[in-house]
């Protein structure tokens, strides 16, 4: 190879390098405009779990799921035993028909005493007969003994019987006040055996939701993530049976720097992309930025290393879109998370909106 080739080689390879180095310069120049006002941090897809627990101790009957299972709001997913429960429901049952029965005795003895005050009332109007008759009897045999007709004994003996009604009567009164008393007491009665039979069906009411809860059901939509017991284990109440991811409700965890995190305003926009899917972007917002921060170093008195300290964030993914995508969300993936703190920023075209179809 000659001096002037070698020359020319070098010139070359010179100008390639200078080439390079200028598409470099000018690509990071551009990347660096068009993601101005907009900051990143690496973080994961996490969702809210929901612990499907016994409601009343028993030994779980069957489990119907899988770990993994996608299941949908209403799906059963266990079986607690209810064979108590059922027995305690036939008890109820039986002090129902007990309770309907004691209803049914004190409105007949309700009946009766009713019966009994008009029974006493017609012995009063009675008396009060005897009396205005006896009264009238002694008017008359004062006349005639004053006359010389009626001896002196036989008057008394009428004024006696004025005396003897008036008794009745009072007798007869008194009675009626029994039965009004005894009305009172039926009536109680009654209001008493009514709400025995209310109680008991309350009872048999909280029972037969206690049998119903014994059926575990998915409160929505969500992926079975693990299961706690299994069938044949004794679980208290309240006690865990598996763990349910709520895909409703799905975000990603991030970390930004103190200076990032003081311009991250709620509601800010976000553009998630995950490394298991880097074609796609998922739109998001910011639903929390934490007050204190999670990284922070021993000592914080220089200007370096309260720039060290890193603050998490929450990405909230809409609901609608999850709703859509439901059966594809996973938690537990990477990615990172694109905060666009200025809202007049325009997104760079990498980090437009890409949905799977």
């Amino acid at each position: 190879m000659t001096e002037t080739t070698k020359r020319w080689l070098l010139r070359g390879i010179a100008a390639a390098a200078l080439a390079g180095l200028a598409f470099y310069g000018w690509q990071r120049y551009t990347d660096g405009k068009a993601d101005l006002g907009i900051v990143s941090g690496n973080g994961r897809i996490e969702a809210v779990e929901i612990d499907i627990a016994a409601k009343t101790p028993g030994r779980v009957a069957n489990i119907l799921v899988r770990e993994g299972d996608f299941v949908t709001a209403g799906q059963p997913l266990a079986r607690i035993d209810a064979e108590v429960l059922q027995a305690q429901k036939r008890a109820a049952e039986a002090q129902l028909l007990q309770a309907q029965s004691a209803v049914a005795t004190a409105r007949n003895q309700l009946a009766q005493r009713q019966s009994e005050k008009a029974s006493a009332e017609a012995v009063v109007a009675q008396r009060k007969v005897d009396v205005a008759s006896a009264q009238r009897q002694v008017a008359r045999s004062q006349a005639l003994a004053e006359k010389g007709f009626l001896s002196r004994q036989a008057a008394e003996d009428a004024a006696s019987l004025v005396s003897t009604a008036e008794a009745a009567m009072t007798a007869a009164r008194a009675q009626v006040a029994a039965a009004e008393a005894g009305i009172a007491t039926a009536r109680s009665q009654v209001s008493g055996a009514e709400s025995a039979v209310a109680a008991a069906q309350a009872n048999i009411e909280r029972i037969q939701a206690d049998i119903d809860d014994s059926d575990l059901k998915a409160p929505r939509d969500g992926r079975v993530q693990y299961l706690v017991a299994r069938p044949g284990e004794i679980v208290g109440a309240g006690g865990r049976v598996l763990n349910l991811m709520d895909l409703t409700d799905v975000y990603m965890t991030f970390f930004l720097p103190t200076e990032a995190a003081g311009r991250v305003a709620i509601g800010a926009e976000v553009r998630l992309v995950l490394d298991a899917a880097p074609q796609y972007v998922v739109p998001a917002t910011v639903s929390f930025v934490a007050d204190s921060a999670q990284f922070t170093p021993k000592t914080v008195e220089t200007k370096s290393e309260r720039e060290k300290l890193m603050f998490r964030v929450r990405a909230q993914i809409p609901q609608d879109l999850l709703k859509k995508h439901v059966r594809q969300v996973k938690t537990g993936l990477p990615g990172v998370a694109y905060v666009r703190l200025d809202p007049a920023a325009a997104w760079p075209a990498r980090l437009e909106v890409k949905l799977p179809q």
